[in-house]
């Protein structure tokens, strides 16, 4: 699938849908509305971004030989699948884990990291580690939050997939359930009369969860003393949601008798503004109010990026007539050796992909849009020479 053929076929169905109510017969009017939605007043350019590669970490089982995993992770984190349940083994990346180390301390911490970085093991590896170590139906350790049901959801399959695949009746160390308000009657008495390890839910089911008498009588005295609360999508709290959600973390304390509680946040960039240190101090300052308890900056843990292609200087006469006849060929690269060393990839990576702020760290690069003044196309085709549109097709 092309993905700016599915954009544009996107955009032409919408637009014949807001033309088949709209009927202006001044002509001049009409001239004037039409100019202005086919310049893309209601359909802007997209803005691209390209998912940058993670620095890896160590893997699964080194981790367990040094210790800072129980002995059992090594066969529930692994890459399954139903056609491989045993799985192969898993290597994390850094800010995973600098994260399971972060949460070894007992610390408040918070991953703020972009999409498709994996935040979810963040919370979930520490939390498996904890019931590994410290013995499974003892109640509900771990109450993770999530702000809409369809990434609870997607969270119960990952969580099938390490905590079921591979064990005996799929019947893994570690007990978990979703509990949303899309669960039927008998599936809410089943998780309440045997109550998990994990229990995945939403801020507003946690609500009545505290509330209601019949869950007061089963899942709240199951979860008292709770362990770990997680807050999945930090930054989607905000304003008076934010607020309900920061007493409901204090209502959680109080009536769960929480007393060594270990908030842990996920989040997409909460604070763009200054360097590294004031961001950390930003998300340290809002992760705070919402937990309720201090989150140190320290604790605001960054993804660490690192480059695929080769880096290449395209001020140079040779890098630019490699550019050039690469845009001119469009011939694309049939291996992954040909695509890391490919003038074009690298060309993208670096003004799509990734950036080196002042500190020399590598960052994500801004979205941009391919075309007009600022677009790619436009600064490619002032690199290599060549037309506008030559440069636009050879990106997309």
């Amino acid at each position: 699938m092309n993905v700016f053929d599915l954009r544009e076929q996107l955009v032409r169905d919408y637009s014949s849908y807001i033309g088949s109510f709209i009927n202006i017969r001044d002509p001049r009017i009409r001239e004037y509305v039409d100019e202005k939605l086919s310049g893309g007043l209601l359909w802007p350019d997209p803005l691209i971004q390209i998912n940058p590669a993670f620095e890896p970490g160590h893997w699964v089982d080194e981790l367990v030989a040094q210790g800072l995993l129980h002995s059992t992770c090594n066969t529930v984190f692994r890459r399954k699948s139903e056609s491989n349940p045993v799985g192969d083994r898993f290597r994390f990346h850094k800010h995973q884990e600098d994260a399971i180390r972060a949460a070894r301390s007992g610390e408040n911490y918070v991953l703020t990291t972009g999409t498709g970085s994996g935040k979810s093991l963040a919370y979930i590896v520490p939390i498996v580690d904890y019931v590994l170590r410290h013995g499974s139906g003892h109640g509900v350790q771990a109450i993770i939050v999530y702000p809409m049901n369809a990434l609870a959801n997607s969270q119960l399959g990952e969580l099938k997939k390490f905590l079921s695949l591979g064990f005996p009746d799929g019947r893994g160390p570690v007990t978990f359930e979703r509990y949303t308000g899309q669960e039927n009657d008998e599936e809410k008495r089943r998780i309440m009369s045997n109550p998990p390890d994990i229990l995945l839910t939403n801020y507003i089911m946690l609500e009545l969860i505290l509330t209601r008498p019949e869950e007061r009588r089963t899942l709240v005295n199951a979860a008292q003393g709770l362990r770990f609360l997680v807050l999945d999508e930090l930054h989607t709290y905000r304003g008076r949601q934010g607020a309900d959600v920061s007493m409901l973390v204090r209502r959680v304390r109080t009536t769960l008798n929480a007393t060594n509680l270990q908030c842990i946040g996920t989040s997409a960039t909460i604070s763009s503004t200054g360097g590294i240190a004031q961001q950390r101090q930003d998300v340290a300052d809002v992760a705070t109010k919402l937990f309720g308890d201090v989150v140190l900056p320290e604790n605001i843990i960054g993804e660490t990026l690192r480059r695929s292609t080769q880096q290449v200087e395209f001020n140079q006469s040779g890098s630019q007539a490699a550019l050039r006849e690469r845009v001119l060929t469009r011939q694309s690269s049939s291996s992954y050796p040909d695509l890391i060393a490919d003038p074009l990839a690298a060309w993208v990576e670096t003004n799509l992909g990734l950036r080196t702020d002042e500190t020399g760290t590598i960052r994500r690069a801004r979205p941009r849009s391919l075309q007009g003044t600022d677009g790619a196309a436009s600064q490619l085709s002032q690199e290599t020479g060549l037309p506008e549109a030559t440069c636009l097709a050879a990106l997309v």
